[in-house]
Parts: structure tokens; C-alpha cells; sequence
């Protein structure tokens, strides 16, 4: 008899494999608008299948909680059975043996700070909020509720311009969306239950591409109303547009030279070709929209002139201000914000970096463009220099991934310390300080603490700062508005701003750095309720007709990515990167849509929003 067997997987653990990978699918496609509770209990009966049971903790603690939730899911006990669920979970955390049962725990308590009012809801109620409105997944995580089925429906229908017509309902930039979107709505799509989510963002291009030049609907009658909207990028603008199809008069106020905001001044040629930006906002300003550009509002002219002359304003200056690092030599010649080379290059002013070294400091989106704009630019040599591992990095995977294929160097677990300057003032080297990777921060991610290491020298005659940008609200508190800690302003949910009648804000002014697609949905709001405030209640709607699902191929099948110009070609100029789909391409990834805007209606009660 043999003393030991090579292991080899069975087929009985090749198909559990396959079931977690199943039970995975499932709950990373969980519709938005699940109910909380119902949610935290699944995932707290699936940690107790996998403890141990060695401790006491573990194996009858976390089953008394799934108990507890339970009673709460029937609406049973009194309100003080969450003192009982948070003093049970802090319990288990604090004498649980091992990390399993503690972060089994460490779920309920998240789920009791995060949603207590559901919990409260089902006891004092008996309802639920989650389940009172669960709409379609993608829709849900669209910030501006783009009505994303529909237009994929017509995509695959070959009606290119009635796509583009329908995106305009909710979003005035299709074509912007279509290039630089970071596409939030495909991170629960249902096909990835299937296969894969749809390449949603694709689909836009491809019809924005394929759809030319579609004329504007018509506005409404004249309503003899003025709004001013102080700032001129994409939040500013998307407020414009739909307050004129409303029928009032919009002015638009922009301190820079030309329009666009952070899509002319903040996202270089090779993602969204200026171009298509000017086509785009000709368009949205046909419309009968007034600008004054080169008009800085707080001193050119001030907040409470403008109240005197229009009905209403909206605030949408954006975050165009850099921000500091706090460390010796920032002020050395040759160290440049992001911000700054950015708005730069939206204006046509490309500095030569031929021959140079260049040392970029951040790991978001900004951080990345800047340096795939620096190889474009001449550089000799670039490096991203950022405090935390490249998995923490907040950039965009494709993006990373894009930065090293043309040559970028990313030096992680690094944090800057100082700049080193020669005898004039000029930058020659950033000093940074090896970092250990540590304890997870309340985001989820692991914090970045100092090691016991060296410090390096890293060589450079250019340093460009991407850590975040500000507001630049210097005028503006004289005149009533709230400046927050952080220097954004205070406004509600609704856009408008506490004691000051007649007066809106929203986009990244008010909430920090964001995506376009939040500053357009901002807009969005912001036109509905200073229509409302106005005295009137306009709709906007489409009149196009979304095709009726039809499913000729339910097979899983593969997602269709785009492409990008070869690295070695794309890396020495500004001409767009990415290669849009094939006809043949487009037709396959837009019949992979599970149309849950009209199979869902079972589940997913918020169903089509047809106007708003």
C-alpha cells in the first residue's frame, strides 16, 4: 500500500470551485436597491459556514446575531434589539480567535452605522426601505440615471442618432461620456452573473461615432426668466442646456478663455480630442445659450450684482486650485502642479520637456495624465512616485497600465519627504521615504506607515505635484455663501444653498474632486429645482422608441475591449488613443445586454424613467 498520493482536484471540487465562483458573480451583480439588512445577513450566514467553530465567539455568537437579523427582517422586536445586535458583534470583535470571526462581526456593526435607519425602518414599520424602489443596476449607478438599456438597444439596432438623442435625455455630453467616462454603471451590470458586464462605455462611442452631428431638440416657449450660471465646464454647462430646453434665458459666466472647465483644462487631446470637445459645446450653446468668458465672478463682477440682474444663479466653479504638499522645496524652480501643466496644455501652451527628468508625485487619474503627457512632451525619463502599492492606486487600472506600456516608472511605498534644489533655486531631486504597507483605513485600504529603510534620491529637473486639487472661492463668502472646512461650499442634495434665496451650487465646488459624469448629473438637478423654484415644472423627456427585446444568442460569450494605438507610436504625440469598436464588434457586445429594464420589471420596480 502506498505511503502518500499526489493530490490532484477532483471533479467534485472542480464544480465547488465553480459554485463560489457563481455565489461571487451573484453578489458582486447585486442590484443597488437590495434590501441592506437582507444583504448582511446572506453574507454573515456565509462567514459562519466557514468558521472553524473552535471558539465560543465564532460559533454561537454569530449565529445569535443571523437570529437577531432575522427577528429584525419580520418586523418582530422592540428598538432596543440593536443595542443587542452592536453589543453582540463589538463582543465577538473583541474576543473572537482569528480574523474570520472578527470581520463576520465587523459586518453587522458596518451595516448598523451605514444603514440603521432600514433596521429602523423594519422594526418601527414594518417596511422596507431597500425594496421600495430597486431600478435597473446599471441605471442606479449612472449618476445622472442615464437610461443605459435603451440606448444599447438602439446601438444594436443600428439607430445611432436616436441612441444619442436618448443619452441627451439625462446627460448633455454624450460624446465627452463616450471618451473619458470612468463608467460606474457597468460595476453591477447582471451579465457579469453570465460571463462579463457589458463594455457600456464602448457602445457610447461607438455610437456617438457612428450618429455625426444630431441637431438639438427645440426648446420650450419663453418664460421671460434669466439665470446666470457662474462657471463654464461640465456641471456649469449641463445646467445651462437644460435650463434653456426649458425655455428660461441662461448666461454663462466662465473665468477662463474658452469653455469646457476640467474637459478643456484637465483631460489632455489623447483621451478626448479638443476637437470633439468645441463640436460638443457648439452644440449644447445653439441652443440660445449667452457666454461671457475671461470674467472672474467675485471680482470682475460680484455675487450680489449678479442676484440683482437675474432671477436665479447656479455655482459650478469647479476645483481648479492646486494643492500643496507641505514639503521642503516645493517652491524650487522647476516644481509645477498638475493642475497648472494641465490647464497649460488646454490652452495650447505645451512646455518642451525634451531631454528631461521628470518626477510626478500622486496616484489618482490627474497623476497618470500628467505622466503620460510628460513622455508625450519629450522626457527623457518619468517617474510616479506614490506612498501606497500599485492596487491602492486610485488612477484607473487601464490607465496604470497604459503609463508603463509607454514607458513610465511607478515607484511605490514611497512617500515624498523633501525637494532638493541646487545653489539658483532649481530642482534637482526629490528625497522620498520607503513605506510599509499596514492596517486597513476606514475605506477599506491598507495605510502606508514609514519603514526602517534609507531614504533614496531620486534625480529630476522637473517635479509635478498631482495630489488633489481646491476650490478657489475667494469672493464669495463676503456674499453669504457657506464655505466649508476644505474650501467647498455648503449646499444640500438639492443643490441649493442655505440661506441665500434664489441661489443653487453643485459639481465638484461642493462636493471635492469628482467625475464629469457627477458633475453633469449635478447639473441635472440643479436645472429641475431652479425650474421649479421659478414657478414652473417643465419635463424633459425623448420621444424615441426603444426597440423590443429580442435574444438570439444567450450563450456566454466573451467581452469585446477596445484597443489602443501601439505604445511605441501613441507615446509621441496627442492624437487620440483609444481605437473605438468595429461594426461587427458592436453588434455582438450590444446583444449581450440582458435588457433588465424590461426583463426585470419583476424585481426591479423603478423600471424606465421616460422623463423627469
Amino acid at each position: 500500500m502506498s505511503r502518500l498520493d499526489i493530490k490532484t482536484p477532483s471533479q467534485a471540487q472542480a464544480v465547488v470551485d465553480q459554485l463560489y465562483r457563481n455565489v461571487e458573480h451573484r453578489i458582486a451583480s447585486s442590484p443597488p436597491g437590495l434590501c441592506p439588512i437582507d444583504m448582511a445577513l446572506n453574507f454573515l450566514e456565509l462567514c459562519h459556514a466557514q468558521t472553524c467553530g473552535k471558539c465560543v465567539p465564532c460559533r454561537i455568537g454569530l449565529g445569535q446575531l443571523a437570529q437577531m437579523l432575522r427577528e429584525v427582517l419580520d418586523g418582530q422586536p422592540d428598538i432596543q434589539i440593536l443595542r443587542r445586535i452592536e453589543q453582540t458583534a463589538q463582543t465577538i470583535v473583541d474576543t473572537a480567535d482569528c480574523a474570520i470571526g472578527i470581520n463576520a462581526a465587523q459586518l453587522v456593526l458596518m451595516g448598523l452605522q451605514g444603514f440603521r435607519d432600514d433596521y429602523e425602518e423594519h422594526i418601527l414599520r414594518h417596511r422596507c426601505l431597500g425594496s421600495l424602489k430597486n431600478p435597473v443596476p446599471c441605471v442606479a449607478l449612472c449618476p445622472a440615471g442615464v437610461d443605459i438599456p435603451g440606448y444599447i438597444a438602439l446601438v444594436h439596432a443600428g439607430r445611432y442618432a436616436d441612441a444619442v438623442r436618448l443619452i441627451r435625455k439625462d446627460n448633455p455630453f454624450p460624446v465627452a461620456c463616450a471618451y473619458i467616462c470612468e463608467h460606474p454603471c457597468e460595476a453591477r451590470c447582471r451579465r457579469r452573473m453570465v460571463d462579463d458586464a457589458v463594455n457600456i462605455r464602448a457602445l457610447k462611442r461607438y455610437a456617438v461615432d457612428q450618429a455625426g452631428a444630431v441637431p438639438q431638440p427645440p426648446c420650450a416657449p419663453a418664460t421671460g426668466k434669466k439665470v446666470a450660471v457662474i462657471g463654464g465646464g461640465p456641471g456649469g454647462l449641463s445646467a445651462a442646456y437644460y435650463l434653456a430646453l426649458m425655455g428660461h434665458s441662461v448666461t454663462v459666466y466662465e473665468k477662463r478663455k474658452a469653455l469646457g472647465g476640467m474637459l478643456r483644462y484637465g483631460i489632455p487631446d489623447y483621451r478626448f480630442p479638443r476637437t470633439l470637445l468645441d463640436a460638443e459645446i457648439a452644440s449644447i450653446l445653439s441652443l440660445g445659450i449667452e457666454v461671457h468668458t475671461d470674467i472672474n465672478v467675485g471680482t470682475d463682477v460680484t455675487l450680489d450684482q449678479l442676484k440683482q440682474e437675474y432671477d436665479c444663479l447656479y455655482l459650478a466653479i469647479g476645483a481648479h486650485t492646486d494643492k500643496k504638499t507641505g514639503i521642503e522645496g516645493e517652491n524650487s524652480r522647476g516644481v509645477v502642479s498638475a493642475v497648472e501643466l494641465l490647464r497649460g496644455i488646454g490652452d495650447g501652451e505645451k512646455p518642451d520637456f525634451t531631454g528631461k527628468r521628470v518626477v510626478v508625485i500622486g496616484g489618482g487619474n490627474v497623476a497618470m495624465d500628467v505622466t503620460r503627457s510628460a513622455i508625450r512632451l519629450g522626457a527623457e525619463k518619468v517617474t510616479c512616485v506614490y506612498r501606497r502599492r500599485k492596487e491602492d492606486m486610485t488612477a484607473l487600472p487601464e490607465e496604470v497600465e497604459g503609463a508603463e506600456a509607454e514607458g513610465a516608472e511607478l515607484l511605490t511605498l514611497h512617500a515624498p519627504v523633501r525637494i532638493e534644489s541646487d545653489d539658483s533655486g532649481n530642482a534637482v531631486a526629490l528625497w522620498t521615504q520607503p513605506q510599509i504597507i499596514g492596517e486597513m483605513d476606514r475605506q477599506g485600504r491598507p495605510k502606508p506607515g514609514t519603514a526602517r529603510a534609507a531614504e533614496r534620491r531620486i534625480e529630476a529637473d522637473v517635479i509635478i505635484v498631482a495630489i488633489g486639487q481646491g476650490v478657489e472661492s475667494l469672493g464669495f463668502e463676503q456674499s453669504g455663501v457657506v464655505i466649508q472646512r476644505g474650501g467647498t461650499l455648503l449646499a444640500g442634495s438639492d443643490t441649493k444653498l442655505p440661506d441665500l434665496e434664489g441661489v443653487f451650487a453643485g459639481g465638484d465646488c461642493v462636493t471635492g474632486p469628482a467625475t464629469v459624469i457627477r458633475a453633469i448629473a449635478a447639473g441635472k438637478a440643479a436645472a429641475a429645482n431652479i425650474d421649479e423654484y421659478l414657478g414652473f415644472h417643465h419635463e424633459i423627456a425623448s420621444p424615441v422608441q426603444v426597440p423590443a427585446p429580442r435574444f438570439s444568442d444567450l450563450k456566454p460569450r466573451g467581452r469585446v475591449n477596445t484597443t489602443e494605438r501601439d505604445a511605441c507610436e501613441r507615446k509621441h504625440d496627442f492624437t487620440c488613443i483609444e481605437c473605438g469598436l468595429t461594426a461587427e464588434e458592436a453588434e455582438q457586445e450590444s446583444s449581450r445586454c440582458l435588457r433588465c429594464d424590461h426583463f426585470g420589471y419583476g424585481v426591479f420596480k423603478g423600471g424606465r424613467v421616460e422623463k423627469w
